[in-house]
């Protein structure tokens, strides 16, 4: 028997999956050890090795048996998980940048890795997790955290692109205006873009641009009191709980995922809109909501398309890492 790992490497901490060839998932839930990245690619990469050390222990396999392992880091990185010159997200150390960190793993563990952008990875699995391998087909998934990544699956291949920039979903412009609720917001992304999903679906655009823009119409809500960051960070809490103000901060989330879907569903005509990340981390209520939303965003859809459902992304946090070891298996067929 084969056996591949799944490594979702982040800014603090290592999480970690492995399974065998006949796709079994050995290790439920997270497994995780202590990243160190800020400290450079020489002790990181030990961290990792060790870690996956522990994980093999757990799962009963040794590294002897492993025929491949699946890396996942945040971008930005080239397809072959060489990180950007100015470094990546999470990864501050000089040393990081125009970093190989798939071909430093594989020289460290002496094993063939596979890379992925932690957003494709959490993508790939939302896609197997549905249709399994061979299934011939199309997701569209969108991760919605402190940023907005999302991959698209075609043929149960991941979209990586020339410099494997493909996916970046969260840097696709939409039509904003058409949100009432943003009316004469004009919101900017981080990466400098007006107007992208980004923009306005992520906990960064809540603090940057949604909540402030709503407040200023609310001065007497009880987040005015809050420094704008925490505010940010409590709307969820709050919007879960009905609190109309942080619904409406959620509503803009939805409608401008609609809006992202519509294009795609007239770009790729896909079988699935998959969502996930922490947006997500709520009551089922809330959940259920935000979906509702979603399709309450979307334009009217042609009647052949009108049936497109929407998915969860399952094993929250564990998604990376389980992608990432679907990675693996892929490179051994």
């Amino acid at each position: 028997m084969r056996y591949v790992a799944g490594v979702d490497l982040g800014g603090t901490a290592v999480n970690y999956t492995v399974a065998d060839e006949k796709q079994n998932i050995l290790i439920q839930g997270l497994c995780e050890h202590p990243a160190r990245s800020v400290e450079g690619p020489d002790i990181c990469l030990a961290q990792i090795a060790d870690g996956l050390e522990l994980a093999l222990a757990k799962a009963g396999v040794s590294l002897a048996d492993v025929a491949a392992v699946g890396l996942d880091t945040p971008g930005p990185a080239s397809a072959k998980g060489v990180l950007s010159a100015k470094g990546s997200t999470n990864f501050v150390h000089p040393e990081w940048a125009g970093y190989d960190i798939r071909g430093g793993l594989a020289k460290k563990i002496g094993k063939p890795v596979v890379y992925l952008n932690d957003a494709n990875a959490a993508a790939l699995w939302g896609h197997f997790a549905l249709y399994g391998t061979g299934s011939g087909k199309t997701t569209i998934s969108v991760i919605v955290g402190t940023g907005c990544g999302g991959g698209v699956i075609i043929d149960d291949k991941v979209i990586e692109g020339r410099n494997g920039f493909g996916g970046e979903l969260g840097h696709v412009l939409i039509p904003y205006s058409e949100i009432p609720e943003i009316e004469g917001l004009k919101p900017v992304c981080n990466c400098g873009r007006i107007g992208d999903l980004e923009s306005l679906c992520s906990l960064t655009s809540i603090r940057m641009n949604v909540l402030p823009h709503l407040l200023k119409k609310n001065p007497g809500h009880e987040l005015c009191q809050m420094e704008i960051a925490k505010a940010a960070y409590s709307a969820r809490g709050l919007a879960a709980k009905g609190d109309t103000l942080c619904r409406q901060v959620f509503k803009v989330q939805a409608h401008a995922l609609g809006l992202f879907f519509d294009e795609m569903i007239n770009t790729f005509d896909p079988d699935a809109l998959i969502i996930g990340g922490g947006v997500l981390e709520a009551t089922e209520e809330f959940k259920q909501w935000f979906i509702d939303q979603i399709r309450a965003g979307m334009p009217k859809q042609r009647v052949e398309q009108a049936d497109i459902p929407i998915h969860v992304i399952p094993n929250g946090d564990c998604a990376g890492a389980l992608g990432a070891a679907i990675g693996a298996l892929q490179l051994l067929k």
